[in-house]
């Protein structure tokens, strides 16, 4: 299991930063709140793509597309983590097949 936690600094994630959480099951996203709190899990049998957004200054994005043609957005990654992230899940996907 690889845990992510994006940046405080970085836009939307100031008191309560979202994670990322790659297991064996799949790809899980916490977004925390004060009163409460989301958290999605997509199977890897259900990731049709996943994207980076890397500016050259500022924190990078990664977006997962799912089959069911819904798009999961996650913000406030450094470059090198998003990169690590897109390769890991690829990798699970490709195990998957």
């Amino acid at each position: 299991m690889k845990k992510y936690k994006a940046s405080r600094v970085s836009e939307g994630n100031k008191l309560f930063p979202s994670q990322l959480i790659i297991d064996k099951d799949g790809v899980t996203i916490k977004n925390p709140s004060l009163f409460s709190g989301e958290e999605t899990t997509i199977p890897y049998s259900r990731i049709s793509s996943v994207n980076i957004d890397c500016p050259f200054i500022g924190y990078s994005t990664i977006i997962i597309g799912t089959t069911g043609e819904s798009v999961v957005t996650i913000h406030g990654f450094l470059k090198s983590e998003v990169k690590e992230m897109k390769s890991l899940i690829l990798e699970k996907i490709g195990s998957s097949l």
